[in-house]
């Protein structure tokens, strides 16, 4: 979806709008799923990235511009838990345990007309 809204900033309000989000790119060098006895299943994604394209769009009281732009992210290191009980029916079902999420650079770039 879109991002839009305000925010103080300075002498005044800078209005903003992120439309045409795209996610263009996800790496994940370094992945695994493991077994957790009696628990569920672990699973671990280390240093991955994420490159994001986007059109943004700001104005203020002063100037207003707007482009293309990209954001990347790297370094990113999730490790989640999953429970997988049986439900009524004897079926295994999956839940979210617990998730930890890290990222270490972002990285955005902002061509505009300015």
């Amino acid at each position: 979806p879109d991002l839009s809204g305000y925010e103080k900033f300075g002498l005044g309000n800078v209005k903003y709008n992120i439309s045409r989000i795209h996610v263009t790119a996800v790496e994940f060098p370094s992945a695994s799923i493991s077994l957790i006895p009696g628990t569920g299943i672990k699973l671990v994604i280390g240093n991955a990235s994420l490159t994001i394209d986007m059109n943004w769009n700001i104005r203020t009281w002063m100037f207003k511009d707007s482009g293309r732009g990209t954001v990347y992210i790297s370094k990113v290191f999730v490790t989640a838990i999953f429970s997988t009980p049986l439900d009524n029916t004897g079926h295994t079902s999956i839940s979210l345990t617990s998730c930890r999420t890290t990222s270490g650079d972002i990285d955005i770039k902002l061509n505009g007309k300015s």
